[in-house]
């Protein structure tokens, strides 16, 4: 057996720290019982003792499991009048497990141990949140929700297929993913949360994952709840600012250069729609409607089917002019696919900035085109999803923004 190396002493206080970690938690959780089988020493011990078993070798780490696991289900044997749950005898398994972890993979270790604790110690909010805030109808829509994006999201065929090779199932179906997710932040932010903070909070952060999405999804919860316009009208702006933020990372790592070129009118236009948040949600301050309830649905998955199939056959149209009118017609293809996907179309202007296909005051309109292919068609989303009202606010907002940038561009 080779000598310990300061990598070995560091694993071994990792196992220990998180065994002394998930012990102190069970030890408060235990309180005064009497039949309590594992606390802090227990549980720090059994993490320590596996590192060491991890560390003598593989034969000797299956001999300590069987014996935590044998220990494990005799305390269940003996305890479960008095406690019928496995929570201790899983904890002190899994500890056993982290230790022996600790030896190959300290950090990661620690981190699980971290999660682990943090499960254990938020024991009732979370049975209070599973058994008294969520209702059939929303477990129903989660596991939904999963089952779209765990089940059937990964056997999709991840490549172009048919005619151009537009079409990818795969990101077709993330699209109902996206869709039906923001829906769900929207609708769980505003039960926990509140209306006015919980569609702020909602709309920004659900914008980094598609401003298309959280558009249509404020635009519903808009039009089943009419007292909540001037916040979901905020939300969607405030979802369209996080959106255009991402436009910069993606312009800095295609072509640096092009950043501060087109930097004026991304301010300009994010500068509009953050005071369009903002008086949004000032306006709405004295909304006192109800969050949804828990018999509301978090999202209506035929529209969120129907929203990725209409991205599709923009998708394929982009793909045939791209195609028939040649290697010019990419930017002209991209301004459309814009309508559905703004950072794919500004990665492939940054692209042809880059190989020197665009000048950078061509570029510059090229860029107020494709922001305004994507805004306008967000304008009319959100009349089709949230009615007259919202669209109204949202497409103005936008189509202020719009104006703001293309006025940094002319002049």
């Amino acid at each position: 057996m080779d000598e310990a190396t300061p990598e070995t002493w560091l694993a071994l206080s990792s196992a220990l720290g998180l065994g002394l970690l998930i012990g102190l938690v069970r030890e408060r959780s235990h309180g005064r019982r009497a039949h309590a089988i594992a606390g802090l020493r227990t549980h720090a011990l059994v993490a320590l003792g596996a590192a060491v078993a991890a560390w003598l070798g593989l034969p000797v780490l299956l001999v300590g499991l069987g014996v935590v696991g044998a220990l494990a289900a005799m305390a269940y044997h003996a305890t479960r009048q008095d406690d019928p749950g496995l929570t201790s005898e899983v904890t002190l398994v899994l500890t056993f497990l982290l230790g022996a972890m600790a030896m190959r993979a300290p950090a990661l270790a620690t981190a699980l141990a971290v999660v682990v604790a943090v499960l254990l110690y938020a024991k009732q909010p979370l049975h209070e949140l599973t058994r008294d805030t969520f209702s059939e109808r929303e477990v129903f829509d989660g596991l939904l929700l999963l089952a779209s994006a765990l089940v059937i999201l990964p056997i999709l065929p991840d490549r172009p297929i048919g005619p151009f090779d537009a079409i990818n199932l795969a990101t077709i179906w993330k699209l109902v993913v996206l869709v039906m997710a923001v829906s769900a932040l929207g609708h769980v932010v505003l039960r926990v949360v509140g209306n006015r903070w919980g569609l702020a909070a909602a709309g920004f952060f659900a914008g980094y994952v598609s401003s298309t999405a959280a558009t249509i999804g404020f635009g519903q919860r808009a039009k089943e709840t009419p007292a909540l316009l001037r916040s979901a009208v905020a939300a969607a702006l405030l979802a369209n600012l996080a959106s255009l933020t991402l436009c910069v990372p993606i312009l800095w790592a295609v072509s640096p250069a092009l950043v501060r070129d087109l930097l004026p009118e991304l301010c300009a236009i994010g500068g509009v729609l953050l005071a369009g948040g903002v008086l949004g949600l000032r306006a709405g301050r004295e909304e006192t409607v109800k969050p949804p309830t828990s018999e509301s649905r978090m999202f209506r998955f035929g529209q969120a089917l129907g929203f990725a199939l209409l991205v599709g056959v923009l998708t394929f149209v982009a793909a045939a002019l791209a195609t028939w009118i040649g290697p010019r017609g990419a930017m002209a293809a991209a301004a459309l696919s814009a309508v559905a996907e703004l950072h794919a179309a500004v990665a492939t202007l940054a692209n042809q900035f880059s190989r020197g296909g665009l000048e950078a005051a061509e570029a510059r309109w090229w860029m107020l085109a494709l922001l305004a292919a994507s805004l306008i068609a967000k304008s009319v989303i959100a009349w089709v999803s949230g009615g007259a009202a919202y669209g109204m606010r949202v497409s103005a907002g936008l189509l202020v923004a719009l104006a703001a940038g293309a006025a940094m561009v002319v002049f």
